[in-house]
């Protein structure tokens, strides 16, 4: 697993929301203005350094309005779909074949090059995989459960469930990232030392996009992956997930408000020396009204938060 630590104590409920406390590592002090940016403003927040942090969070949200009323980040974002020959699905594939699997790689591991930003993210996507895999226990043992994770990356979820017993079929649109998540799950999933306990099922790990996925499921689970899609296509692709799924469908997503789209605005003025893929956020009545649309609904939810990624995880089921 990327990033290791215990499970919270907190609960989620049936229908209640449950905010999971935010931990933080010694190594990331927490500043006195309080700044956050949404989930996964991924590609946007990851290369800020902590000086451009300071300055922007002594500003105010009205300040921050202002200037960006005076801002075109889309322009920037349709130049790059320009180069890349196709819209969001094209540049997302682009960039995590290229520049982004490089950063993503790291964030997801255990490298100590990382700044104060990576870090935070690394332990918010960490808190998320941990709150998924408790989610999943909740209900009985895993072994032999058969779960898709769509949207694998470097395989931070599938690992531990295969090594939970599951058998998992693990898919990403990045071609890089599923070498390096078998690769990761070829060292870590082997047979115990004394030899009594065989080794964990490998993961099948394919490059797919997700509008390829096809088979049925005991649970889909699809990760920090929504943030790539516009509510309209959001919509068709959680009724799609849903169609896989026979007993859970569990997704994180990036919440939707007035005061978090105006930080992913900030986000997107600040790529780093890289372009960063579009981000989109989500509110939690869009996502419940779409999976209502198919027959499910949320039976457990919550929110994930650290100071730079901010995360709501939901489990569904049918009707």
């Amino acid at each position: 697993m990327a990033f290791s630590a215990p499970l919270w104590s907190s609960t989620l409920l049936p229908n209640k929301t449950t905010t999971f406390p935010s931990r933080f590592s010694p190594s990331i002090p927490k500043p006195s203005s309080t700044f956050a940016f949404p989930p996964l403003s991924i590609a946007a927040t990851a290369d800020i350094d902590t000086t451009t942090l300071a300055v922007i969070g002594g500003g105010s949200v009205a300040a921050l309005a202002a200037v960006l009323s005076l801002t075109d980040p889309e322009r920037r974002r349709k130049l790059q779909a320009e180069e890349v020959g196709g819209g969001d699905k094209e540049v997302v594939r682009e960039y995590f074949n290229s520049t982004g699997f490089q950063r993503w790689k790291k964030i997801y591991g255990e490298t100590e090059d990382v700044n104060r930003v990576q870090l935070d993210i690394r332990v918010g996507h960490a808190k998320t995989v941990e709150n998924t895999i408790q989610m999943l226990k909740d209900e009985g043992s895993l072994r032999g459960v058969t779960v898709c994770d769509a949207g694998c990356g470097t395989g931070s979820l599938s690992i531990p469930l295969a090594k939970e017993g599951a058998i998992v079929s693990a898919t990403d649109i990045s071609a890089a990232m599923v070498a390096e998540a078998e690769k990761q799950a070829k060292e870590q999933l082997v047979a115990s030392e004394d030899g009594l306990s065989p080794a964990p099922v490998m993961p099948n790990f394919v490059v797919k996009d997700l509008e390829s996925l096809d088979g049925k499921y005991h649970t889909v689970v699809c990760l920090d992956v929504l943030i790539h899609y516009p509510q309209n296509k959001a919509d068709g692709m959680i009724a799609h997930l849903a169609s896989l799924a026979t007993n859970r469908l569990i997704l994180s997503f990036a919440p939707k408000t007035f005061y978090y789209n105006l930080l992913k605005r900030v986000g997107e003025l600040f790529p780093g020396p890289s372009k960063a893929t579009r981000a989109y956020l989500h509110s939690e009545a869009d996502v419940e009204r779409a999976l209502r649309k198919v027959g499910w609904t949320i039976r457990k939810k919550g929110l994930i938060t650290t100071q730079f990624y901010f995360a709501n995880l939901i489990e569904a089921v049918p009707l």
